[in-house]
């Protein structure tokens, strides 16, 4: 038992009974690297994560390579998913390093006194193969290197510092003004690379391996906003529900899973992680009520029972992730045969079941069974077995509750409980806009238990934290947790009207502020300013799986700054912006939650504020102009001095009255539909 059987973090208590001594990341682990002299051997996964099993499994549990990684190196263990920040810098650090792009397991080796790395790799394996050494030999290696080099070191350090700190500095061609000229080039470029990243034929942009983007499904459906680009609406709907049939979907529980290896969507990496279902529910939801999509509805729906059954815990707030392997296996937990299909259904549904989600054909996992993906449509099974289609719906539907039944005996994958703020606040918006959508008020009652629970165990003494677990809260928040969460806020102010979670709302934009502005120069670093971070602090524009932070906090700020009539959050907002504009210019795609931000920015949508002494009057203008209009609207009811900001203004004794703004700039208030409608026109 080494020094990882008291954390909080899942991932690190799986490592506590490796004969590896590890420490989890801590000032007396990094005291003893430099008081003993020896590099710091940093291995950084999550629970979730199957190479981090397998590299666990081949090595960490090994006595001879455990003596090996002992008698050399100070071993320390992150969780990435705790500790984002130091996950992020040697996650670039290795790029540079190798010229690669990383992953996890991320296995880098320090410089003990500066905390600087010099060798960086991902997975290695126990014996030579995949063109890669052993992993002893490379320990081995490394320590006569460091030996024999040491000296060197602190040259070798110093070169990879400036480089890290090279690509946080503000760039010399940041635009002076953010203007409709800038964005339409930007927005036309990030059209035409989607449009010829596009596959007609399986949906999605890139090729293998496929992951669902999020963040890039979010920009495909704002440039289709674009006049000039509305023609990219298709390719986002085909793309939904080729995702919602293919094998990256779990048919049984209606979660999807993180990734998928191959160009066709069909054999996932089986893990399931929160952010994505997060921000794929409102996508689908979104979708469904814009395209009257029956397909994109019901994969809304199957999202959120999945999340509310696999995922909400007794707090109200929501586990991270599922893991990939049971019982030492990936994908076992998921996998059918015929024989397990047919005895678990009778035989009016079974030859249905099977033509319908590809039991017919060929085995498609590893050559011995089948992963469920929906092949033949309901048409062709209508015609096929001469049945309604509402019947065969039916007749599919039971099967599947049925073989969920029998699935639910296996020996299950390890959930990790631990609730991350950010990935809780991201579920909390997606609830929002897709109950919103939908009409759906049980998913605004999720919307707000989570957060409560954010508000209630992650708020201390005007700060945020970033994790909680085990009944504790740890790790002070990052940039996502504040921009998200404010996002989060908003969306839920925009459906029910709270005063309280406004007041939360503008303490959270001053902390982040604060506590994360780099106010020189524009933009927002990754890490809270009181927190020590190797190397240095980073400030990211381009997404990874979620949003990057800096995108969120522009859009959460304008908003904000537009209901309040605050200039400040504005202001910050364009530095960011300004920014990060030469990044989105040269690779818009890769900043795709960038581009939200700034068609959000050089046309804000129209911005209605609602109030009167007629309460069900009011409610009923805000249905009509949300049913028929793009609109950032809010119900505030009848007057309140107490409100903040310009909202302490809107007072009006008439039945309804509305105020309706583009940006910072206002129009009188008008009290009837017929004048509002010609205002919005």
């Amino acid at each position: 038992m080494n020094r990882l059987s008291n954390e909080s973090s899942l991932y690190l208590r799986q490592h506590a009974d490796n004969p590896v001594d590890w420490h989890p990341w801590c000032d007396s682990a990094l005291e003893s690297a430099r008081s003993l002299d020896r590099p710091v051997l940093l291995s950084i996964g999550y629970s979730a994560c199957h190479w981090c099993h397998v590299m666990a499994h081949e090595s960490f549990e090994d006595e001879a390579t455990a003596a090996v990684m002992n008698r050399l190196f100070v071993n320390v263990k992150v969780d990435r998913e705790e500790r984002p920040d130091l996950d992020r810098i040697y996650q670039l650090s290795h790029q540079l390093l190798t010229g690669r792009g990383g992953g996890w397991p991320l296995t880098v080796f320090l410089d003990p006194a500066d905390l600087v790395p010099f060798f960086a790799g991902t997975y290695f394996p126990p014996e030579r193969r995949y063109g890669m050494p052993a992993f002893s030999e490379l320990l081995e290696a490394i320590h006569q290197w460091y030996g024999e080099n040491r000296n060197e070191l602190p040259e070798q350090s110093a070169r990879l510092q400036t480089a890290l700190e090279s690509i946080q500095a503000a760039p010399a061609d940041t635009p002076q003004v953010v203007d409709e000229n800038l964005a339409r080039a930007v927005f036309d470029r990030a059209a035409q690379q989607v449009r010829s990243r596009y596959d007609p034929v399986h949906g999605g942009f890139g090729g293998a391996p496929r992951f669902p983007q999020a963040p890039l499904l979010e920009a495909v459906a704002a440039l289709g906003r674009e006049a000039a680009h509305d023609n990219l609406q298709q390719p986002l709907e085909f793309s939904l529900e080729k995702m919602a049939l293919s094998g990256l979907r779990d048919h049984l529980d209606g979660g999807f899973f993180r990734y998928c290896v191959d160009g066709t969507w069909t054999i996932p990496h089986f893990e399931k992680m929160l952010y994505d279902n997060a921000m794929l529910l409102p996508l689908y939801a979104e979708g469904a009520r814009r395209r009257d999509n029956a397909l994109l509805a019901t994969t809304a729906e199957g999202i959120a029972d999945w999340l509310q059954s696999e995922m909400r815990q007794p707090t109200g707030g929501y586990a991270a992730s599922i893991d990939a392997d049971a019982d030492g296996e990936e994908g076992g937990f998921h996998v059918w045969s015929t024989d397990q299909i047919d005895a678990g259904l009778d035989g009016t549904v079974g030859p249905l079941f099977r033509r319908a989600y590809g039991l017919d054909q060929a085995p498609n996992f590893e050559g011995r069974a089948w992963h469920l993906q929906r092949g033949a449509s309901t048409a062709e099974l209508s015609r096929e077995f001469d049945l309604a289609e509402a019947e065969v719906e039916a007749r599919l539907a039971t099967a599947r509750r049925r073989l969920r039944e029998i699935r639910e005996a296996r020996i299950q994958p390890t959930r990790d409980d631990k609730q991350l703020t950010s990935w809780n606040a991201l579920l909390a918006g997606g609830y929002v806009r897709a109950g919103r959508a939908l009409g759906r008020e049980d998913w605004l009652d999720r919307a707000a238990e989570i957060l409560d629970f954010i508000q209630r165990e992650q708020w201390r003494d005007g700060r945020l934290l970033a994790v909680f677990n085990a009944g504790e809260a740890r790790f002070d928040a990052y940039l996502d947790d504040y921009a998200w969460l404010l996002g989060a806020l908003l969306d839920y102010l925009s459906v029910r009207w709270e005063p309280d979670r406004l007041n939360f709302g503008i303490q959270l934009a001053e902390t982040l502020l604060a506590r994360f502005e780099a106010p020189a120069d524009g933009g927002f670093f990754f890490s809270d300013a009181s927190v020590d971070v190797p190397i240095t602090r980073s400030m990211i524009y381009q997404d990874d799986a979620t949003p990057a932070g800096n995108a969120g906090a522009i859009l959460a700020l304008n908003r904000l700054a537009r209901l309040l009539g605050e200039p400040r959050f504005a202001t910050a907002a364009e530095r960011c912006l300004r920014r990060a504009v030469p990044q989105l210019r040269e690779s818009p795609l890769a900043h795709a939650s960038l581009l939200i931000a700034l068609q959000d920015t050089v046309r804000p949508p129209p911005h209605l504020v609602i109030g009167g002494t007629d309460a069900s009057a009011a409610a009923s203008l805000k249905r009509w102009v949300e049913d028929d209009y793009r609109v950032d609207c809010y119900l505030i009811g009848p007057p309140d001095p107490g409100l903040p900001g310009m909202l302490s203004g809107y007072r009006s004794a008439e039945p309804v009255t509305a105020w309706l703004c583009r940006g910072m700039h206002c129009l009188p208030p008008v009290h009837s539909r017929a004048e509002l409608k010609s205002l919005l026109e």
